[in-house]
């Protein structure tokens, strides 16, 4: 399995990174290139990012993972708010192709009202605005939760998204444990279940990022209430197998859990711990 967990880039940019997740003898890590708070990003070119490819080729860290920012929302009908998106997509897919990294995690966007179907045309419209076909990356759309109105919480929302794109080839998918179990995939009792669904409607190759966080609410709860590893209503169990499960062997799996417990969770989920992290507050991936 490759287990990582969500880091920092503070000062030194990717250096700060790596080295966070070889203090977790982590194998993988995520990052955001630009703060959630907005304002300009950080020249790309200061993320030191020939060093950081060094450290991590020494210590074995592939396959890292950029979160675009939560500012990003493709699926609003308001003109300033879907060309702002479409703008910080197109420059992240630069910023990423210069780093080298090959996946963008997406949050498909809220519709705010308009209804499903018109969220999902107005984001594949904008993915059809920014998309030549020749990236080298994939933009991974995120399964959600099912809160507020919020789209891709079905993996038919998300299916039909990508089906309505011209260079869908661009396009893959990210799970999150949290989000599926709160929107009613009972990923507890019937993961090889919900990966058949996944096959079924959208393809498993096209699952190439997976979140994996334990859930604060309950199952069906379509609350997004991120809790540490074996302190929520998924288990500890449950996450061993599906980190271990061979349709995730060369996938990257994130955490992205609160209170900065990451290095234990990491053991946690590897075995080589029985002993539950401290329990930290709860929060959404939005937090």
């Amino acid at each position: 399995m490759k287990l990582g967990a969500n880091v920092s880039v503070a000062k030194t940019g990717l250096l700060r990174a790596v080295e966070e997740s070889v203090s977790y003898e982590a194998d993988t890590y995520m990052i955001y290139t630009r703060s959630n708070r907005g304002g300009p990003a950080r020249p790309i070119e200061q993320f030191n990012r020939d060093e950081a490819l060094c450290i991590m080729s020494d210590h074995g860290l592939a396959d890292p993972v950029v979160h675009l920012s939560y500012l990003v929302n493709l699926a609003s009908q308001k003109d300033d708010t879907f060309e702002y998106g479409v703008n910080l997509l197109a420059e992240e897919i630069k910023r990423v192709e210069y780093l080298g990294f090959q996946y963008i995690v997406m949050h498909p966007g809220s519709h705010v009202g308009t209804g499903v179907q018109a969220g999902v045309k107005r984001i594949a419209e904008g993915l059809n605005a920014i998309l030549t076909g020749r990236e080298q990356l994939y933009i991974c759309l995120e399964t959600m939760a099912g809160d507020g109105s919020k789209v891709g919480s079905h993996l038919e929302e998300i299916a039909e998204i990508m089906s309505l794109v011209e260079h869908r080839s661009r396009l893959a998918v990210c799970i999150d444990t949290c989000h599926n179990y709160s929107a009613g995939y009972d990923i507890v009792n019937d993961f090889e279940g919900f990966l058949q669904q996944f096959d079924d409607v959208i393809g498993l190759p096209l699952l190439k990022v997976a979140h994996i966080n334990d859930s604060k609410t309950s199952f069906g709860s379509h609350r997004d209430r991120h809790a540490n590893i074996g302190r929520g209503s998924i288990g500890l169990d449950a996450l061993r197998r599906i980190v271990r499960h061979e349709v995730l062997e060369t996938v990257p799996l994130i955490l992205e859990t609160p209170g900065g417990h990451y290095k234990h969770e990491i053991a946690l989920l590897r075995g080589l711990t029985d002993t539950l992290p401290p329990e930290g507050s709860a929060e959404s991936d939005e937090a």
